[in-house]
C-alpha cells in the first residue's frame, strides 16, 4: 500500500495490523514527517504530493486522508476547490494509469457531505466514476471500536474490480445507548459556551487540531467529583488509538512548539477505525440489499451510500458497524491538569451570556471548580 497525506500514520498503522505493508508515505508537515520517519523507519517519506510523479509498481491499496481544513465546519469551509482540500485531485491523478491499485481508501470529516449542498461529494464521486471506480462510503463513529471519543469520519472505499459494499456494509451493530450516569466523566469544549458544546457522556468530543494560530485546544472533562480537568497530550494520543508519546519525534523538529503535537493528534485517523477497515478487507461479506434505496439528483448525502455510472444509492445503516467492548473515559485520563481559573471563568462568562441549555448540576460544578481554583481572575472579570 501507499499512504498519501499520511499525517502521523493512523491509517497505515491500523491497516498494518492486517497485513498491509506500506511502500511509500507522502506528507508535507515537518512534524508529521518526523513521526513517520521514526515510526516507519524503512519506508520512504515524500514531502509534496504535487511533485510525486507516480506510485510504486504493483501497489494494491492507496490510502488518502486528504486535508480537511477546507471541508471542516471548524475550518474555513472553502470547499473541495480550496487550496488544501482540493489536493484530493492529486490522488486521482496518481491512480489514473490504466493498471491502478485494487483499492482506494479515502477518509475525511462528515461535514464534507453537506458542504456546498453536496458539491464536494459530487466532485469526488464523479471523479471516481470517470476513472472507472465503483465507490461506497460510510460515516463511522470511533466509539464503535471501544474508544471513548465521539469522533465521526467518512470512510470511502473504491475499486475498479472489487465490490466495496461487501467491506463497508457487511456489519451493522447499531449505536450503543448512552447511559447518562452521574458516575461517568463527561467531556465538553471549555472554549465554547455560547454555541455547540460538544457534550459527551463517558467520552470526549472530537479531538481538534487546535486553533488557527497554533494554540492547543484540548477538551475538558467534568469528573464525577465535580472537578474539571483537561486531558494531556499522551491521553489524546491514546484516545486516537496510538501508543503513548507516538508524536514525540515532532518535538525534536527545530521551530515547532509542543502544541504542534496537538495538531498532529487532532488531525489523525483513529487507528482502531483503520484497523476495522483492514479486517473487513480480509473478511468481506454480503449485506442485505434491502437496506438501500436509489437517490435522486439533489438529495442530501446520507450517512452511507454507494454508486457507479452516475447512479447513487442510499444505504440505511448506522455509524456503529460493531460494538467493541467500551473502555471508560476514566481509564484514559492519566495525564490530566485542572482546568485553570482563567479558562473556567471565561467559559462561565460565555455560558451566562448565551442561551445554551446545560444538564442539571453542570454549571454548579463549574462554579464550584472556579471557587476551588481561586475565583474569577481580574482578566476574566
Amino acid at each position: 500500500m501507499v499512504g498519501l497525506f499520511a499525517g502521523i500514520g493512523g491509517l497505515e498503522l491500523g491497516l498494518r495490523e492486517h497485513g498491509w505493508n506500506t511502500e511509500l508515505l507522502c506528507e508535507i508537515d515537518p512534524g508529521a514527517q518526523a513521526v513517520l520517519r521514526t515510526r516507519f523507519t524503512d519506508v520512504p517519506v515524500h514531502s509534496d504530493v504535487t511533485k510525486l510523479r507516480s506510485l510504486p509498481q504493483d501497489i494494491e491499496l492507496v490510502a488518502a486522508g486528504f486535508p480537511c481544513q477546507d471541508l471542516s465546519q471548524a475550518g474555513r469551509t472553502a470547499g473541495i476547490t480550496g487550496s488544501r482540500s482540493g489536493l484530493v485531485d492529486e490522488v486521482f491523478r496518481l491512480v489514473k494509469r490504466k493498471k491502478g491499485p485494487r483499492w482506494l481508501l479515502i477518509e475525511n470529516v462528515p461535514f464534507m457531505l453537506q458542504l456546498g449542498r453536496g458539491a464536494a461529494m459530487r466532485h469526488i464521486t464523479d471523479a471516481l466514476e470517470d476513472l472507472g471506480y465503483t465507490w461506497a462510503y460510510r460515516v463511522v463513529d470511533a466509539r464503535a471500536f471501544g474508544l471513548p471519543q465521539r469522533r465521526q469520519r467518512v470512510l470511502m472505499l473504491a475499486s475498479r474490480t472489487e465490490d466495496p459494499r461487501a467491506v463497508l456494509f457487511g456489519e451493522d451493530a447499531g449505536e450503543r445507548p448512552v447511559d447518562d450516569h452521574a458516575d461517568f466523566p463527561c467531556g465538553f469544549y471549555w472554549t465554547e459556551g455560547t454555541r455547540g458544546l460538544g457534550w459527551a457522556v463517558n467520552a470526549v468530543p472530537t479531538l481538534k487540531g487546535g486553533s488557527s494560530v497554533g494554540i492547543a485546544s484540548p477538551p475538558a472533562v467534568r469528573l464525577p467529583s465535580g472537578e474539571i480537568v483537561t486531558p494531556g497530550l499522551v491521553d489524546a494520543e491514546r484516545l486516537q488509538g496510538f501508543d503513548p508519546d507516538w508524536t514525540a519525534p515532532a518535538a525534536l523538529v527545530p521551530g515547532l512548539r509542543n502544541s504542534h503535537r496537538w495538531k498532529l493528534v487532532g488531525n489523525a485517523v483513529s487507528v482502531r477505525m483503520a484497523s476495522w477497515v483492514g479486517r473487513r478487507l480480509l473478511e468481506p461479506a454480503d449485506y442485505e440489499r434491502g437496506i438501500e434505496t436509489p437517490m435522486k439528483p439533489g438529495d442530501a448525502w446520507p450517512v452511507a451510500a454507494w454508486g457507479s455510472n452516475r447512479q447513487a444509492f442510499r444505504v440505511h445503516t448506522s455509524t456503529w458497524p460493531v460494538q467493541e467492548p467500551y473502555e471508560d473515559l476514566s481509564g484514559f485520563l492519566e495525564d490530566t491538569r485542572l482546568l485553570s481559573a482563567r479558562a473556567t471563568a471565561g467559559f462561565l462568562k460565555r455560558a451566562r451570556m448565551g442561551n445554551l441549555r446545560f444538564v442539571p448540576g453542570f454549571i454548579d460544578d463549574v462554579e464550584s471548580h472556579l471557587d476551588r481554583m481561586g475565583g474569577f481572575p481580574e482578566a476574566a472579570a
